[in-house]
């Protein structure tokens, strides 16, 4: 008796491959800590355990699966604010960065914010979110849905406050209606 056996497969044609090229990162890093400029000037330092670059996508964009820990800088390289986020992408053309998970950052004054999602617009020099936020100051910690800041998270509003906010109120600027 004879057994005949055959295998077959499919050759994709270089046609096929460039159509899927989309899906496909250009770059596949791991473990990476690297410095970011714009016009030969310092902007970020980045570090992360994985790393995927599609160049190809119909919008192209970064992919931080495993977390980011990131650090911006003004002109002189001192570091103006940090984030740390247990995902990222980063979409290069709007220049926008979509952080989730456990985010937190810091400002200059070291104040933390720490909210689930945050988005930043680069180019509008923005970063807001409708999610739950909380900031934590030196003498108080102040929580609420929704918020829109400035990128060094200097000037931020709060969109719907919770919980007990304290006043500070001299006892002389104090008006009722008993001494109007």
């Amino acid at each position: 008796m004879f057994v005949f056996i055959s295998c077959s497969y499919r050759v994709e044609s270089t046609e096929e491959l460039s159509n899927s090229r989309d899906s496909i990162a250009l770059v596949h890093a791991w473990d990476v800590s690297t410095v970011i400029s714009d016009s030969g000037v310092t902007r970020y330092r980045l570090a992360t355990p994985e790393w995927l670059i599609f160049d190809k996508a119909s919008e192209p964009y970064w992919d931080f699966p495993h977390g980011i820990h990131l650090e911006k800088f003004d002109e002189n390289l001192n570091v103006y604010a940090n984030v740390d986020a247990d995902t990222a992408i980063y979409y290069s053309n709007k220049e926008m960065w979509i952080l989730s998970g456990n985010v937190k950052a810091m400002n200059l004054d070291g104040e933390r914010f720490e909210s689930e999602k945050l988005f930043v617009e680069q180019k509008k020099d923005r970063i807001y979110t409708d999610r739950f936020v909380t900031i934590i100051q030196k003498e108080r910690i102040i929580n609420g849905i929704g918020l829109e800041s400035n990128q060094r998270l200097t000037k931020y509003t709060i969109l719907e406050p919770q919980g007990i906010i304290p006043i500070d109120e001299a006892s002389d600027s104090v008006l009722t209606s008993a001494n109007q």
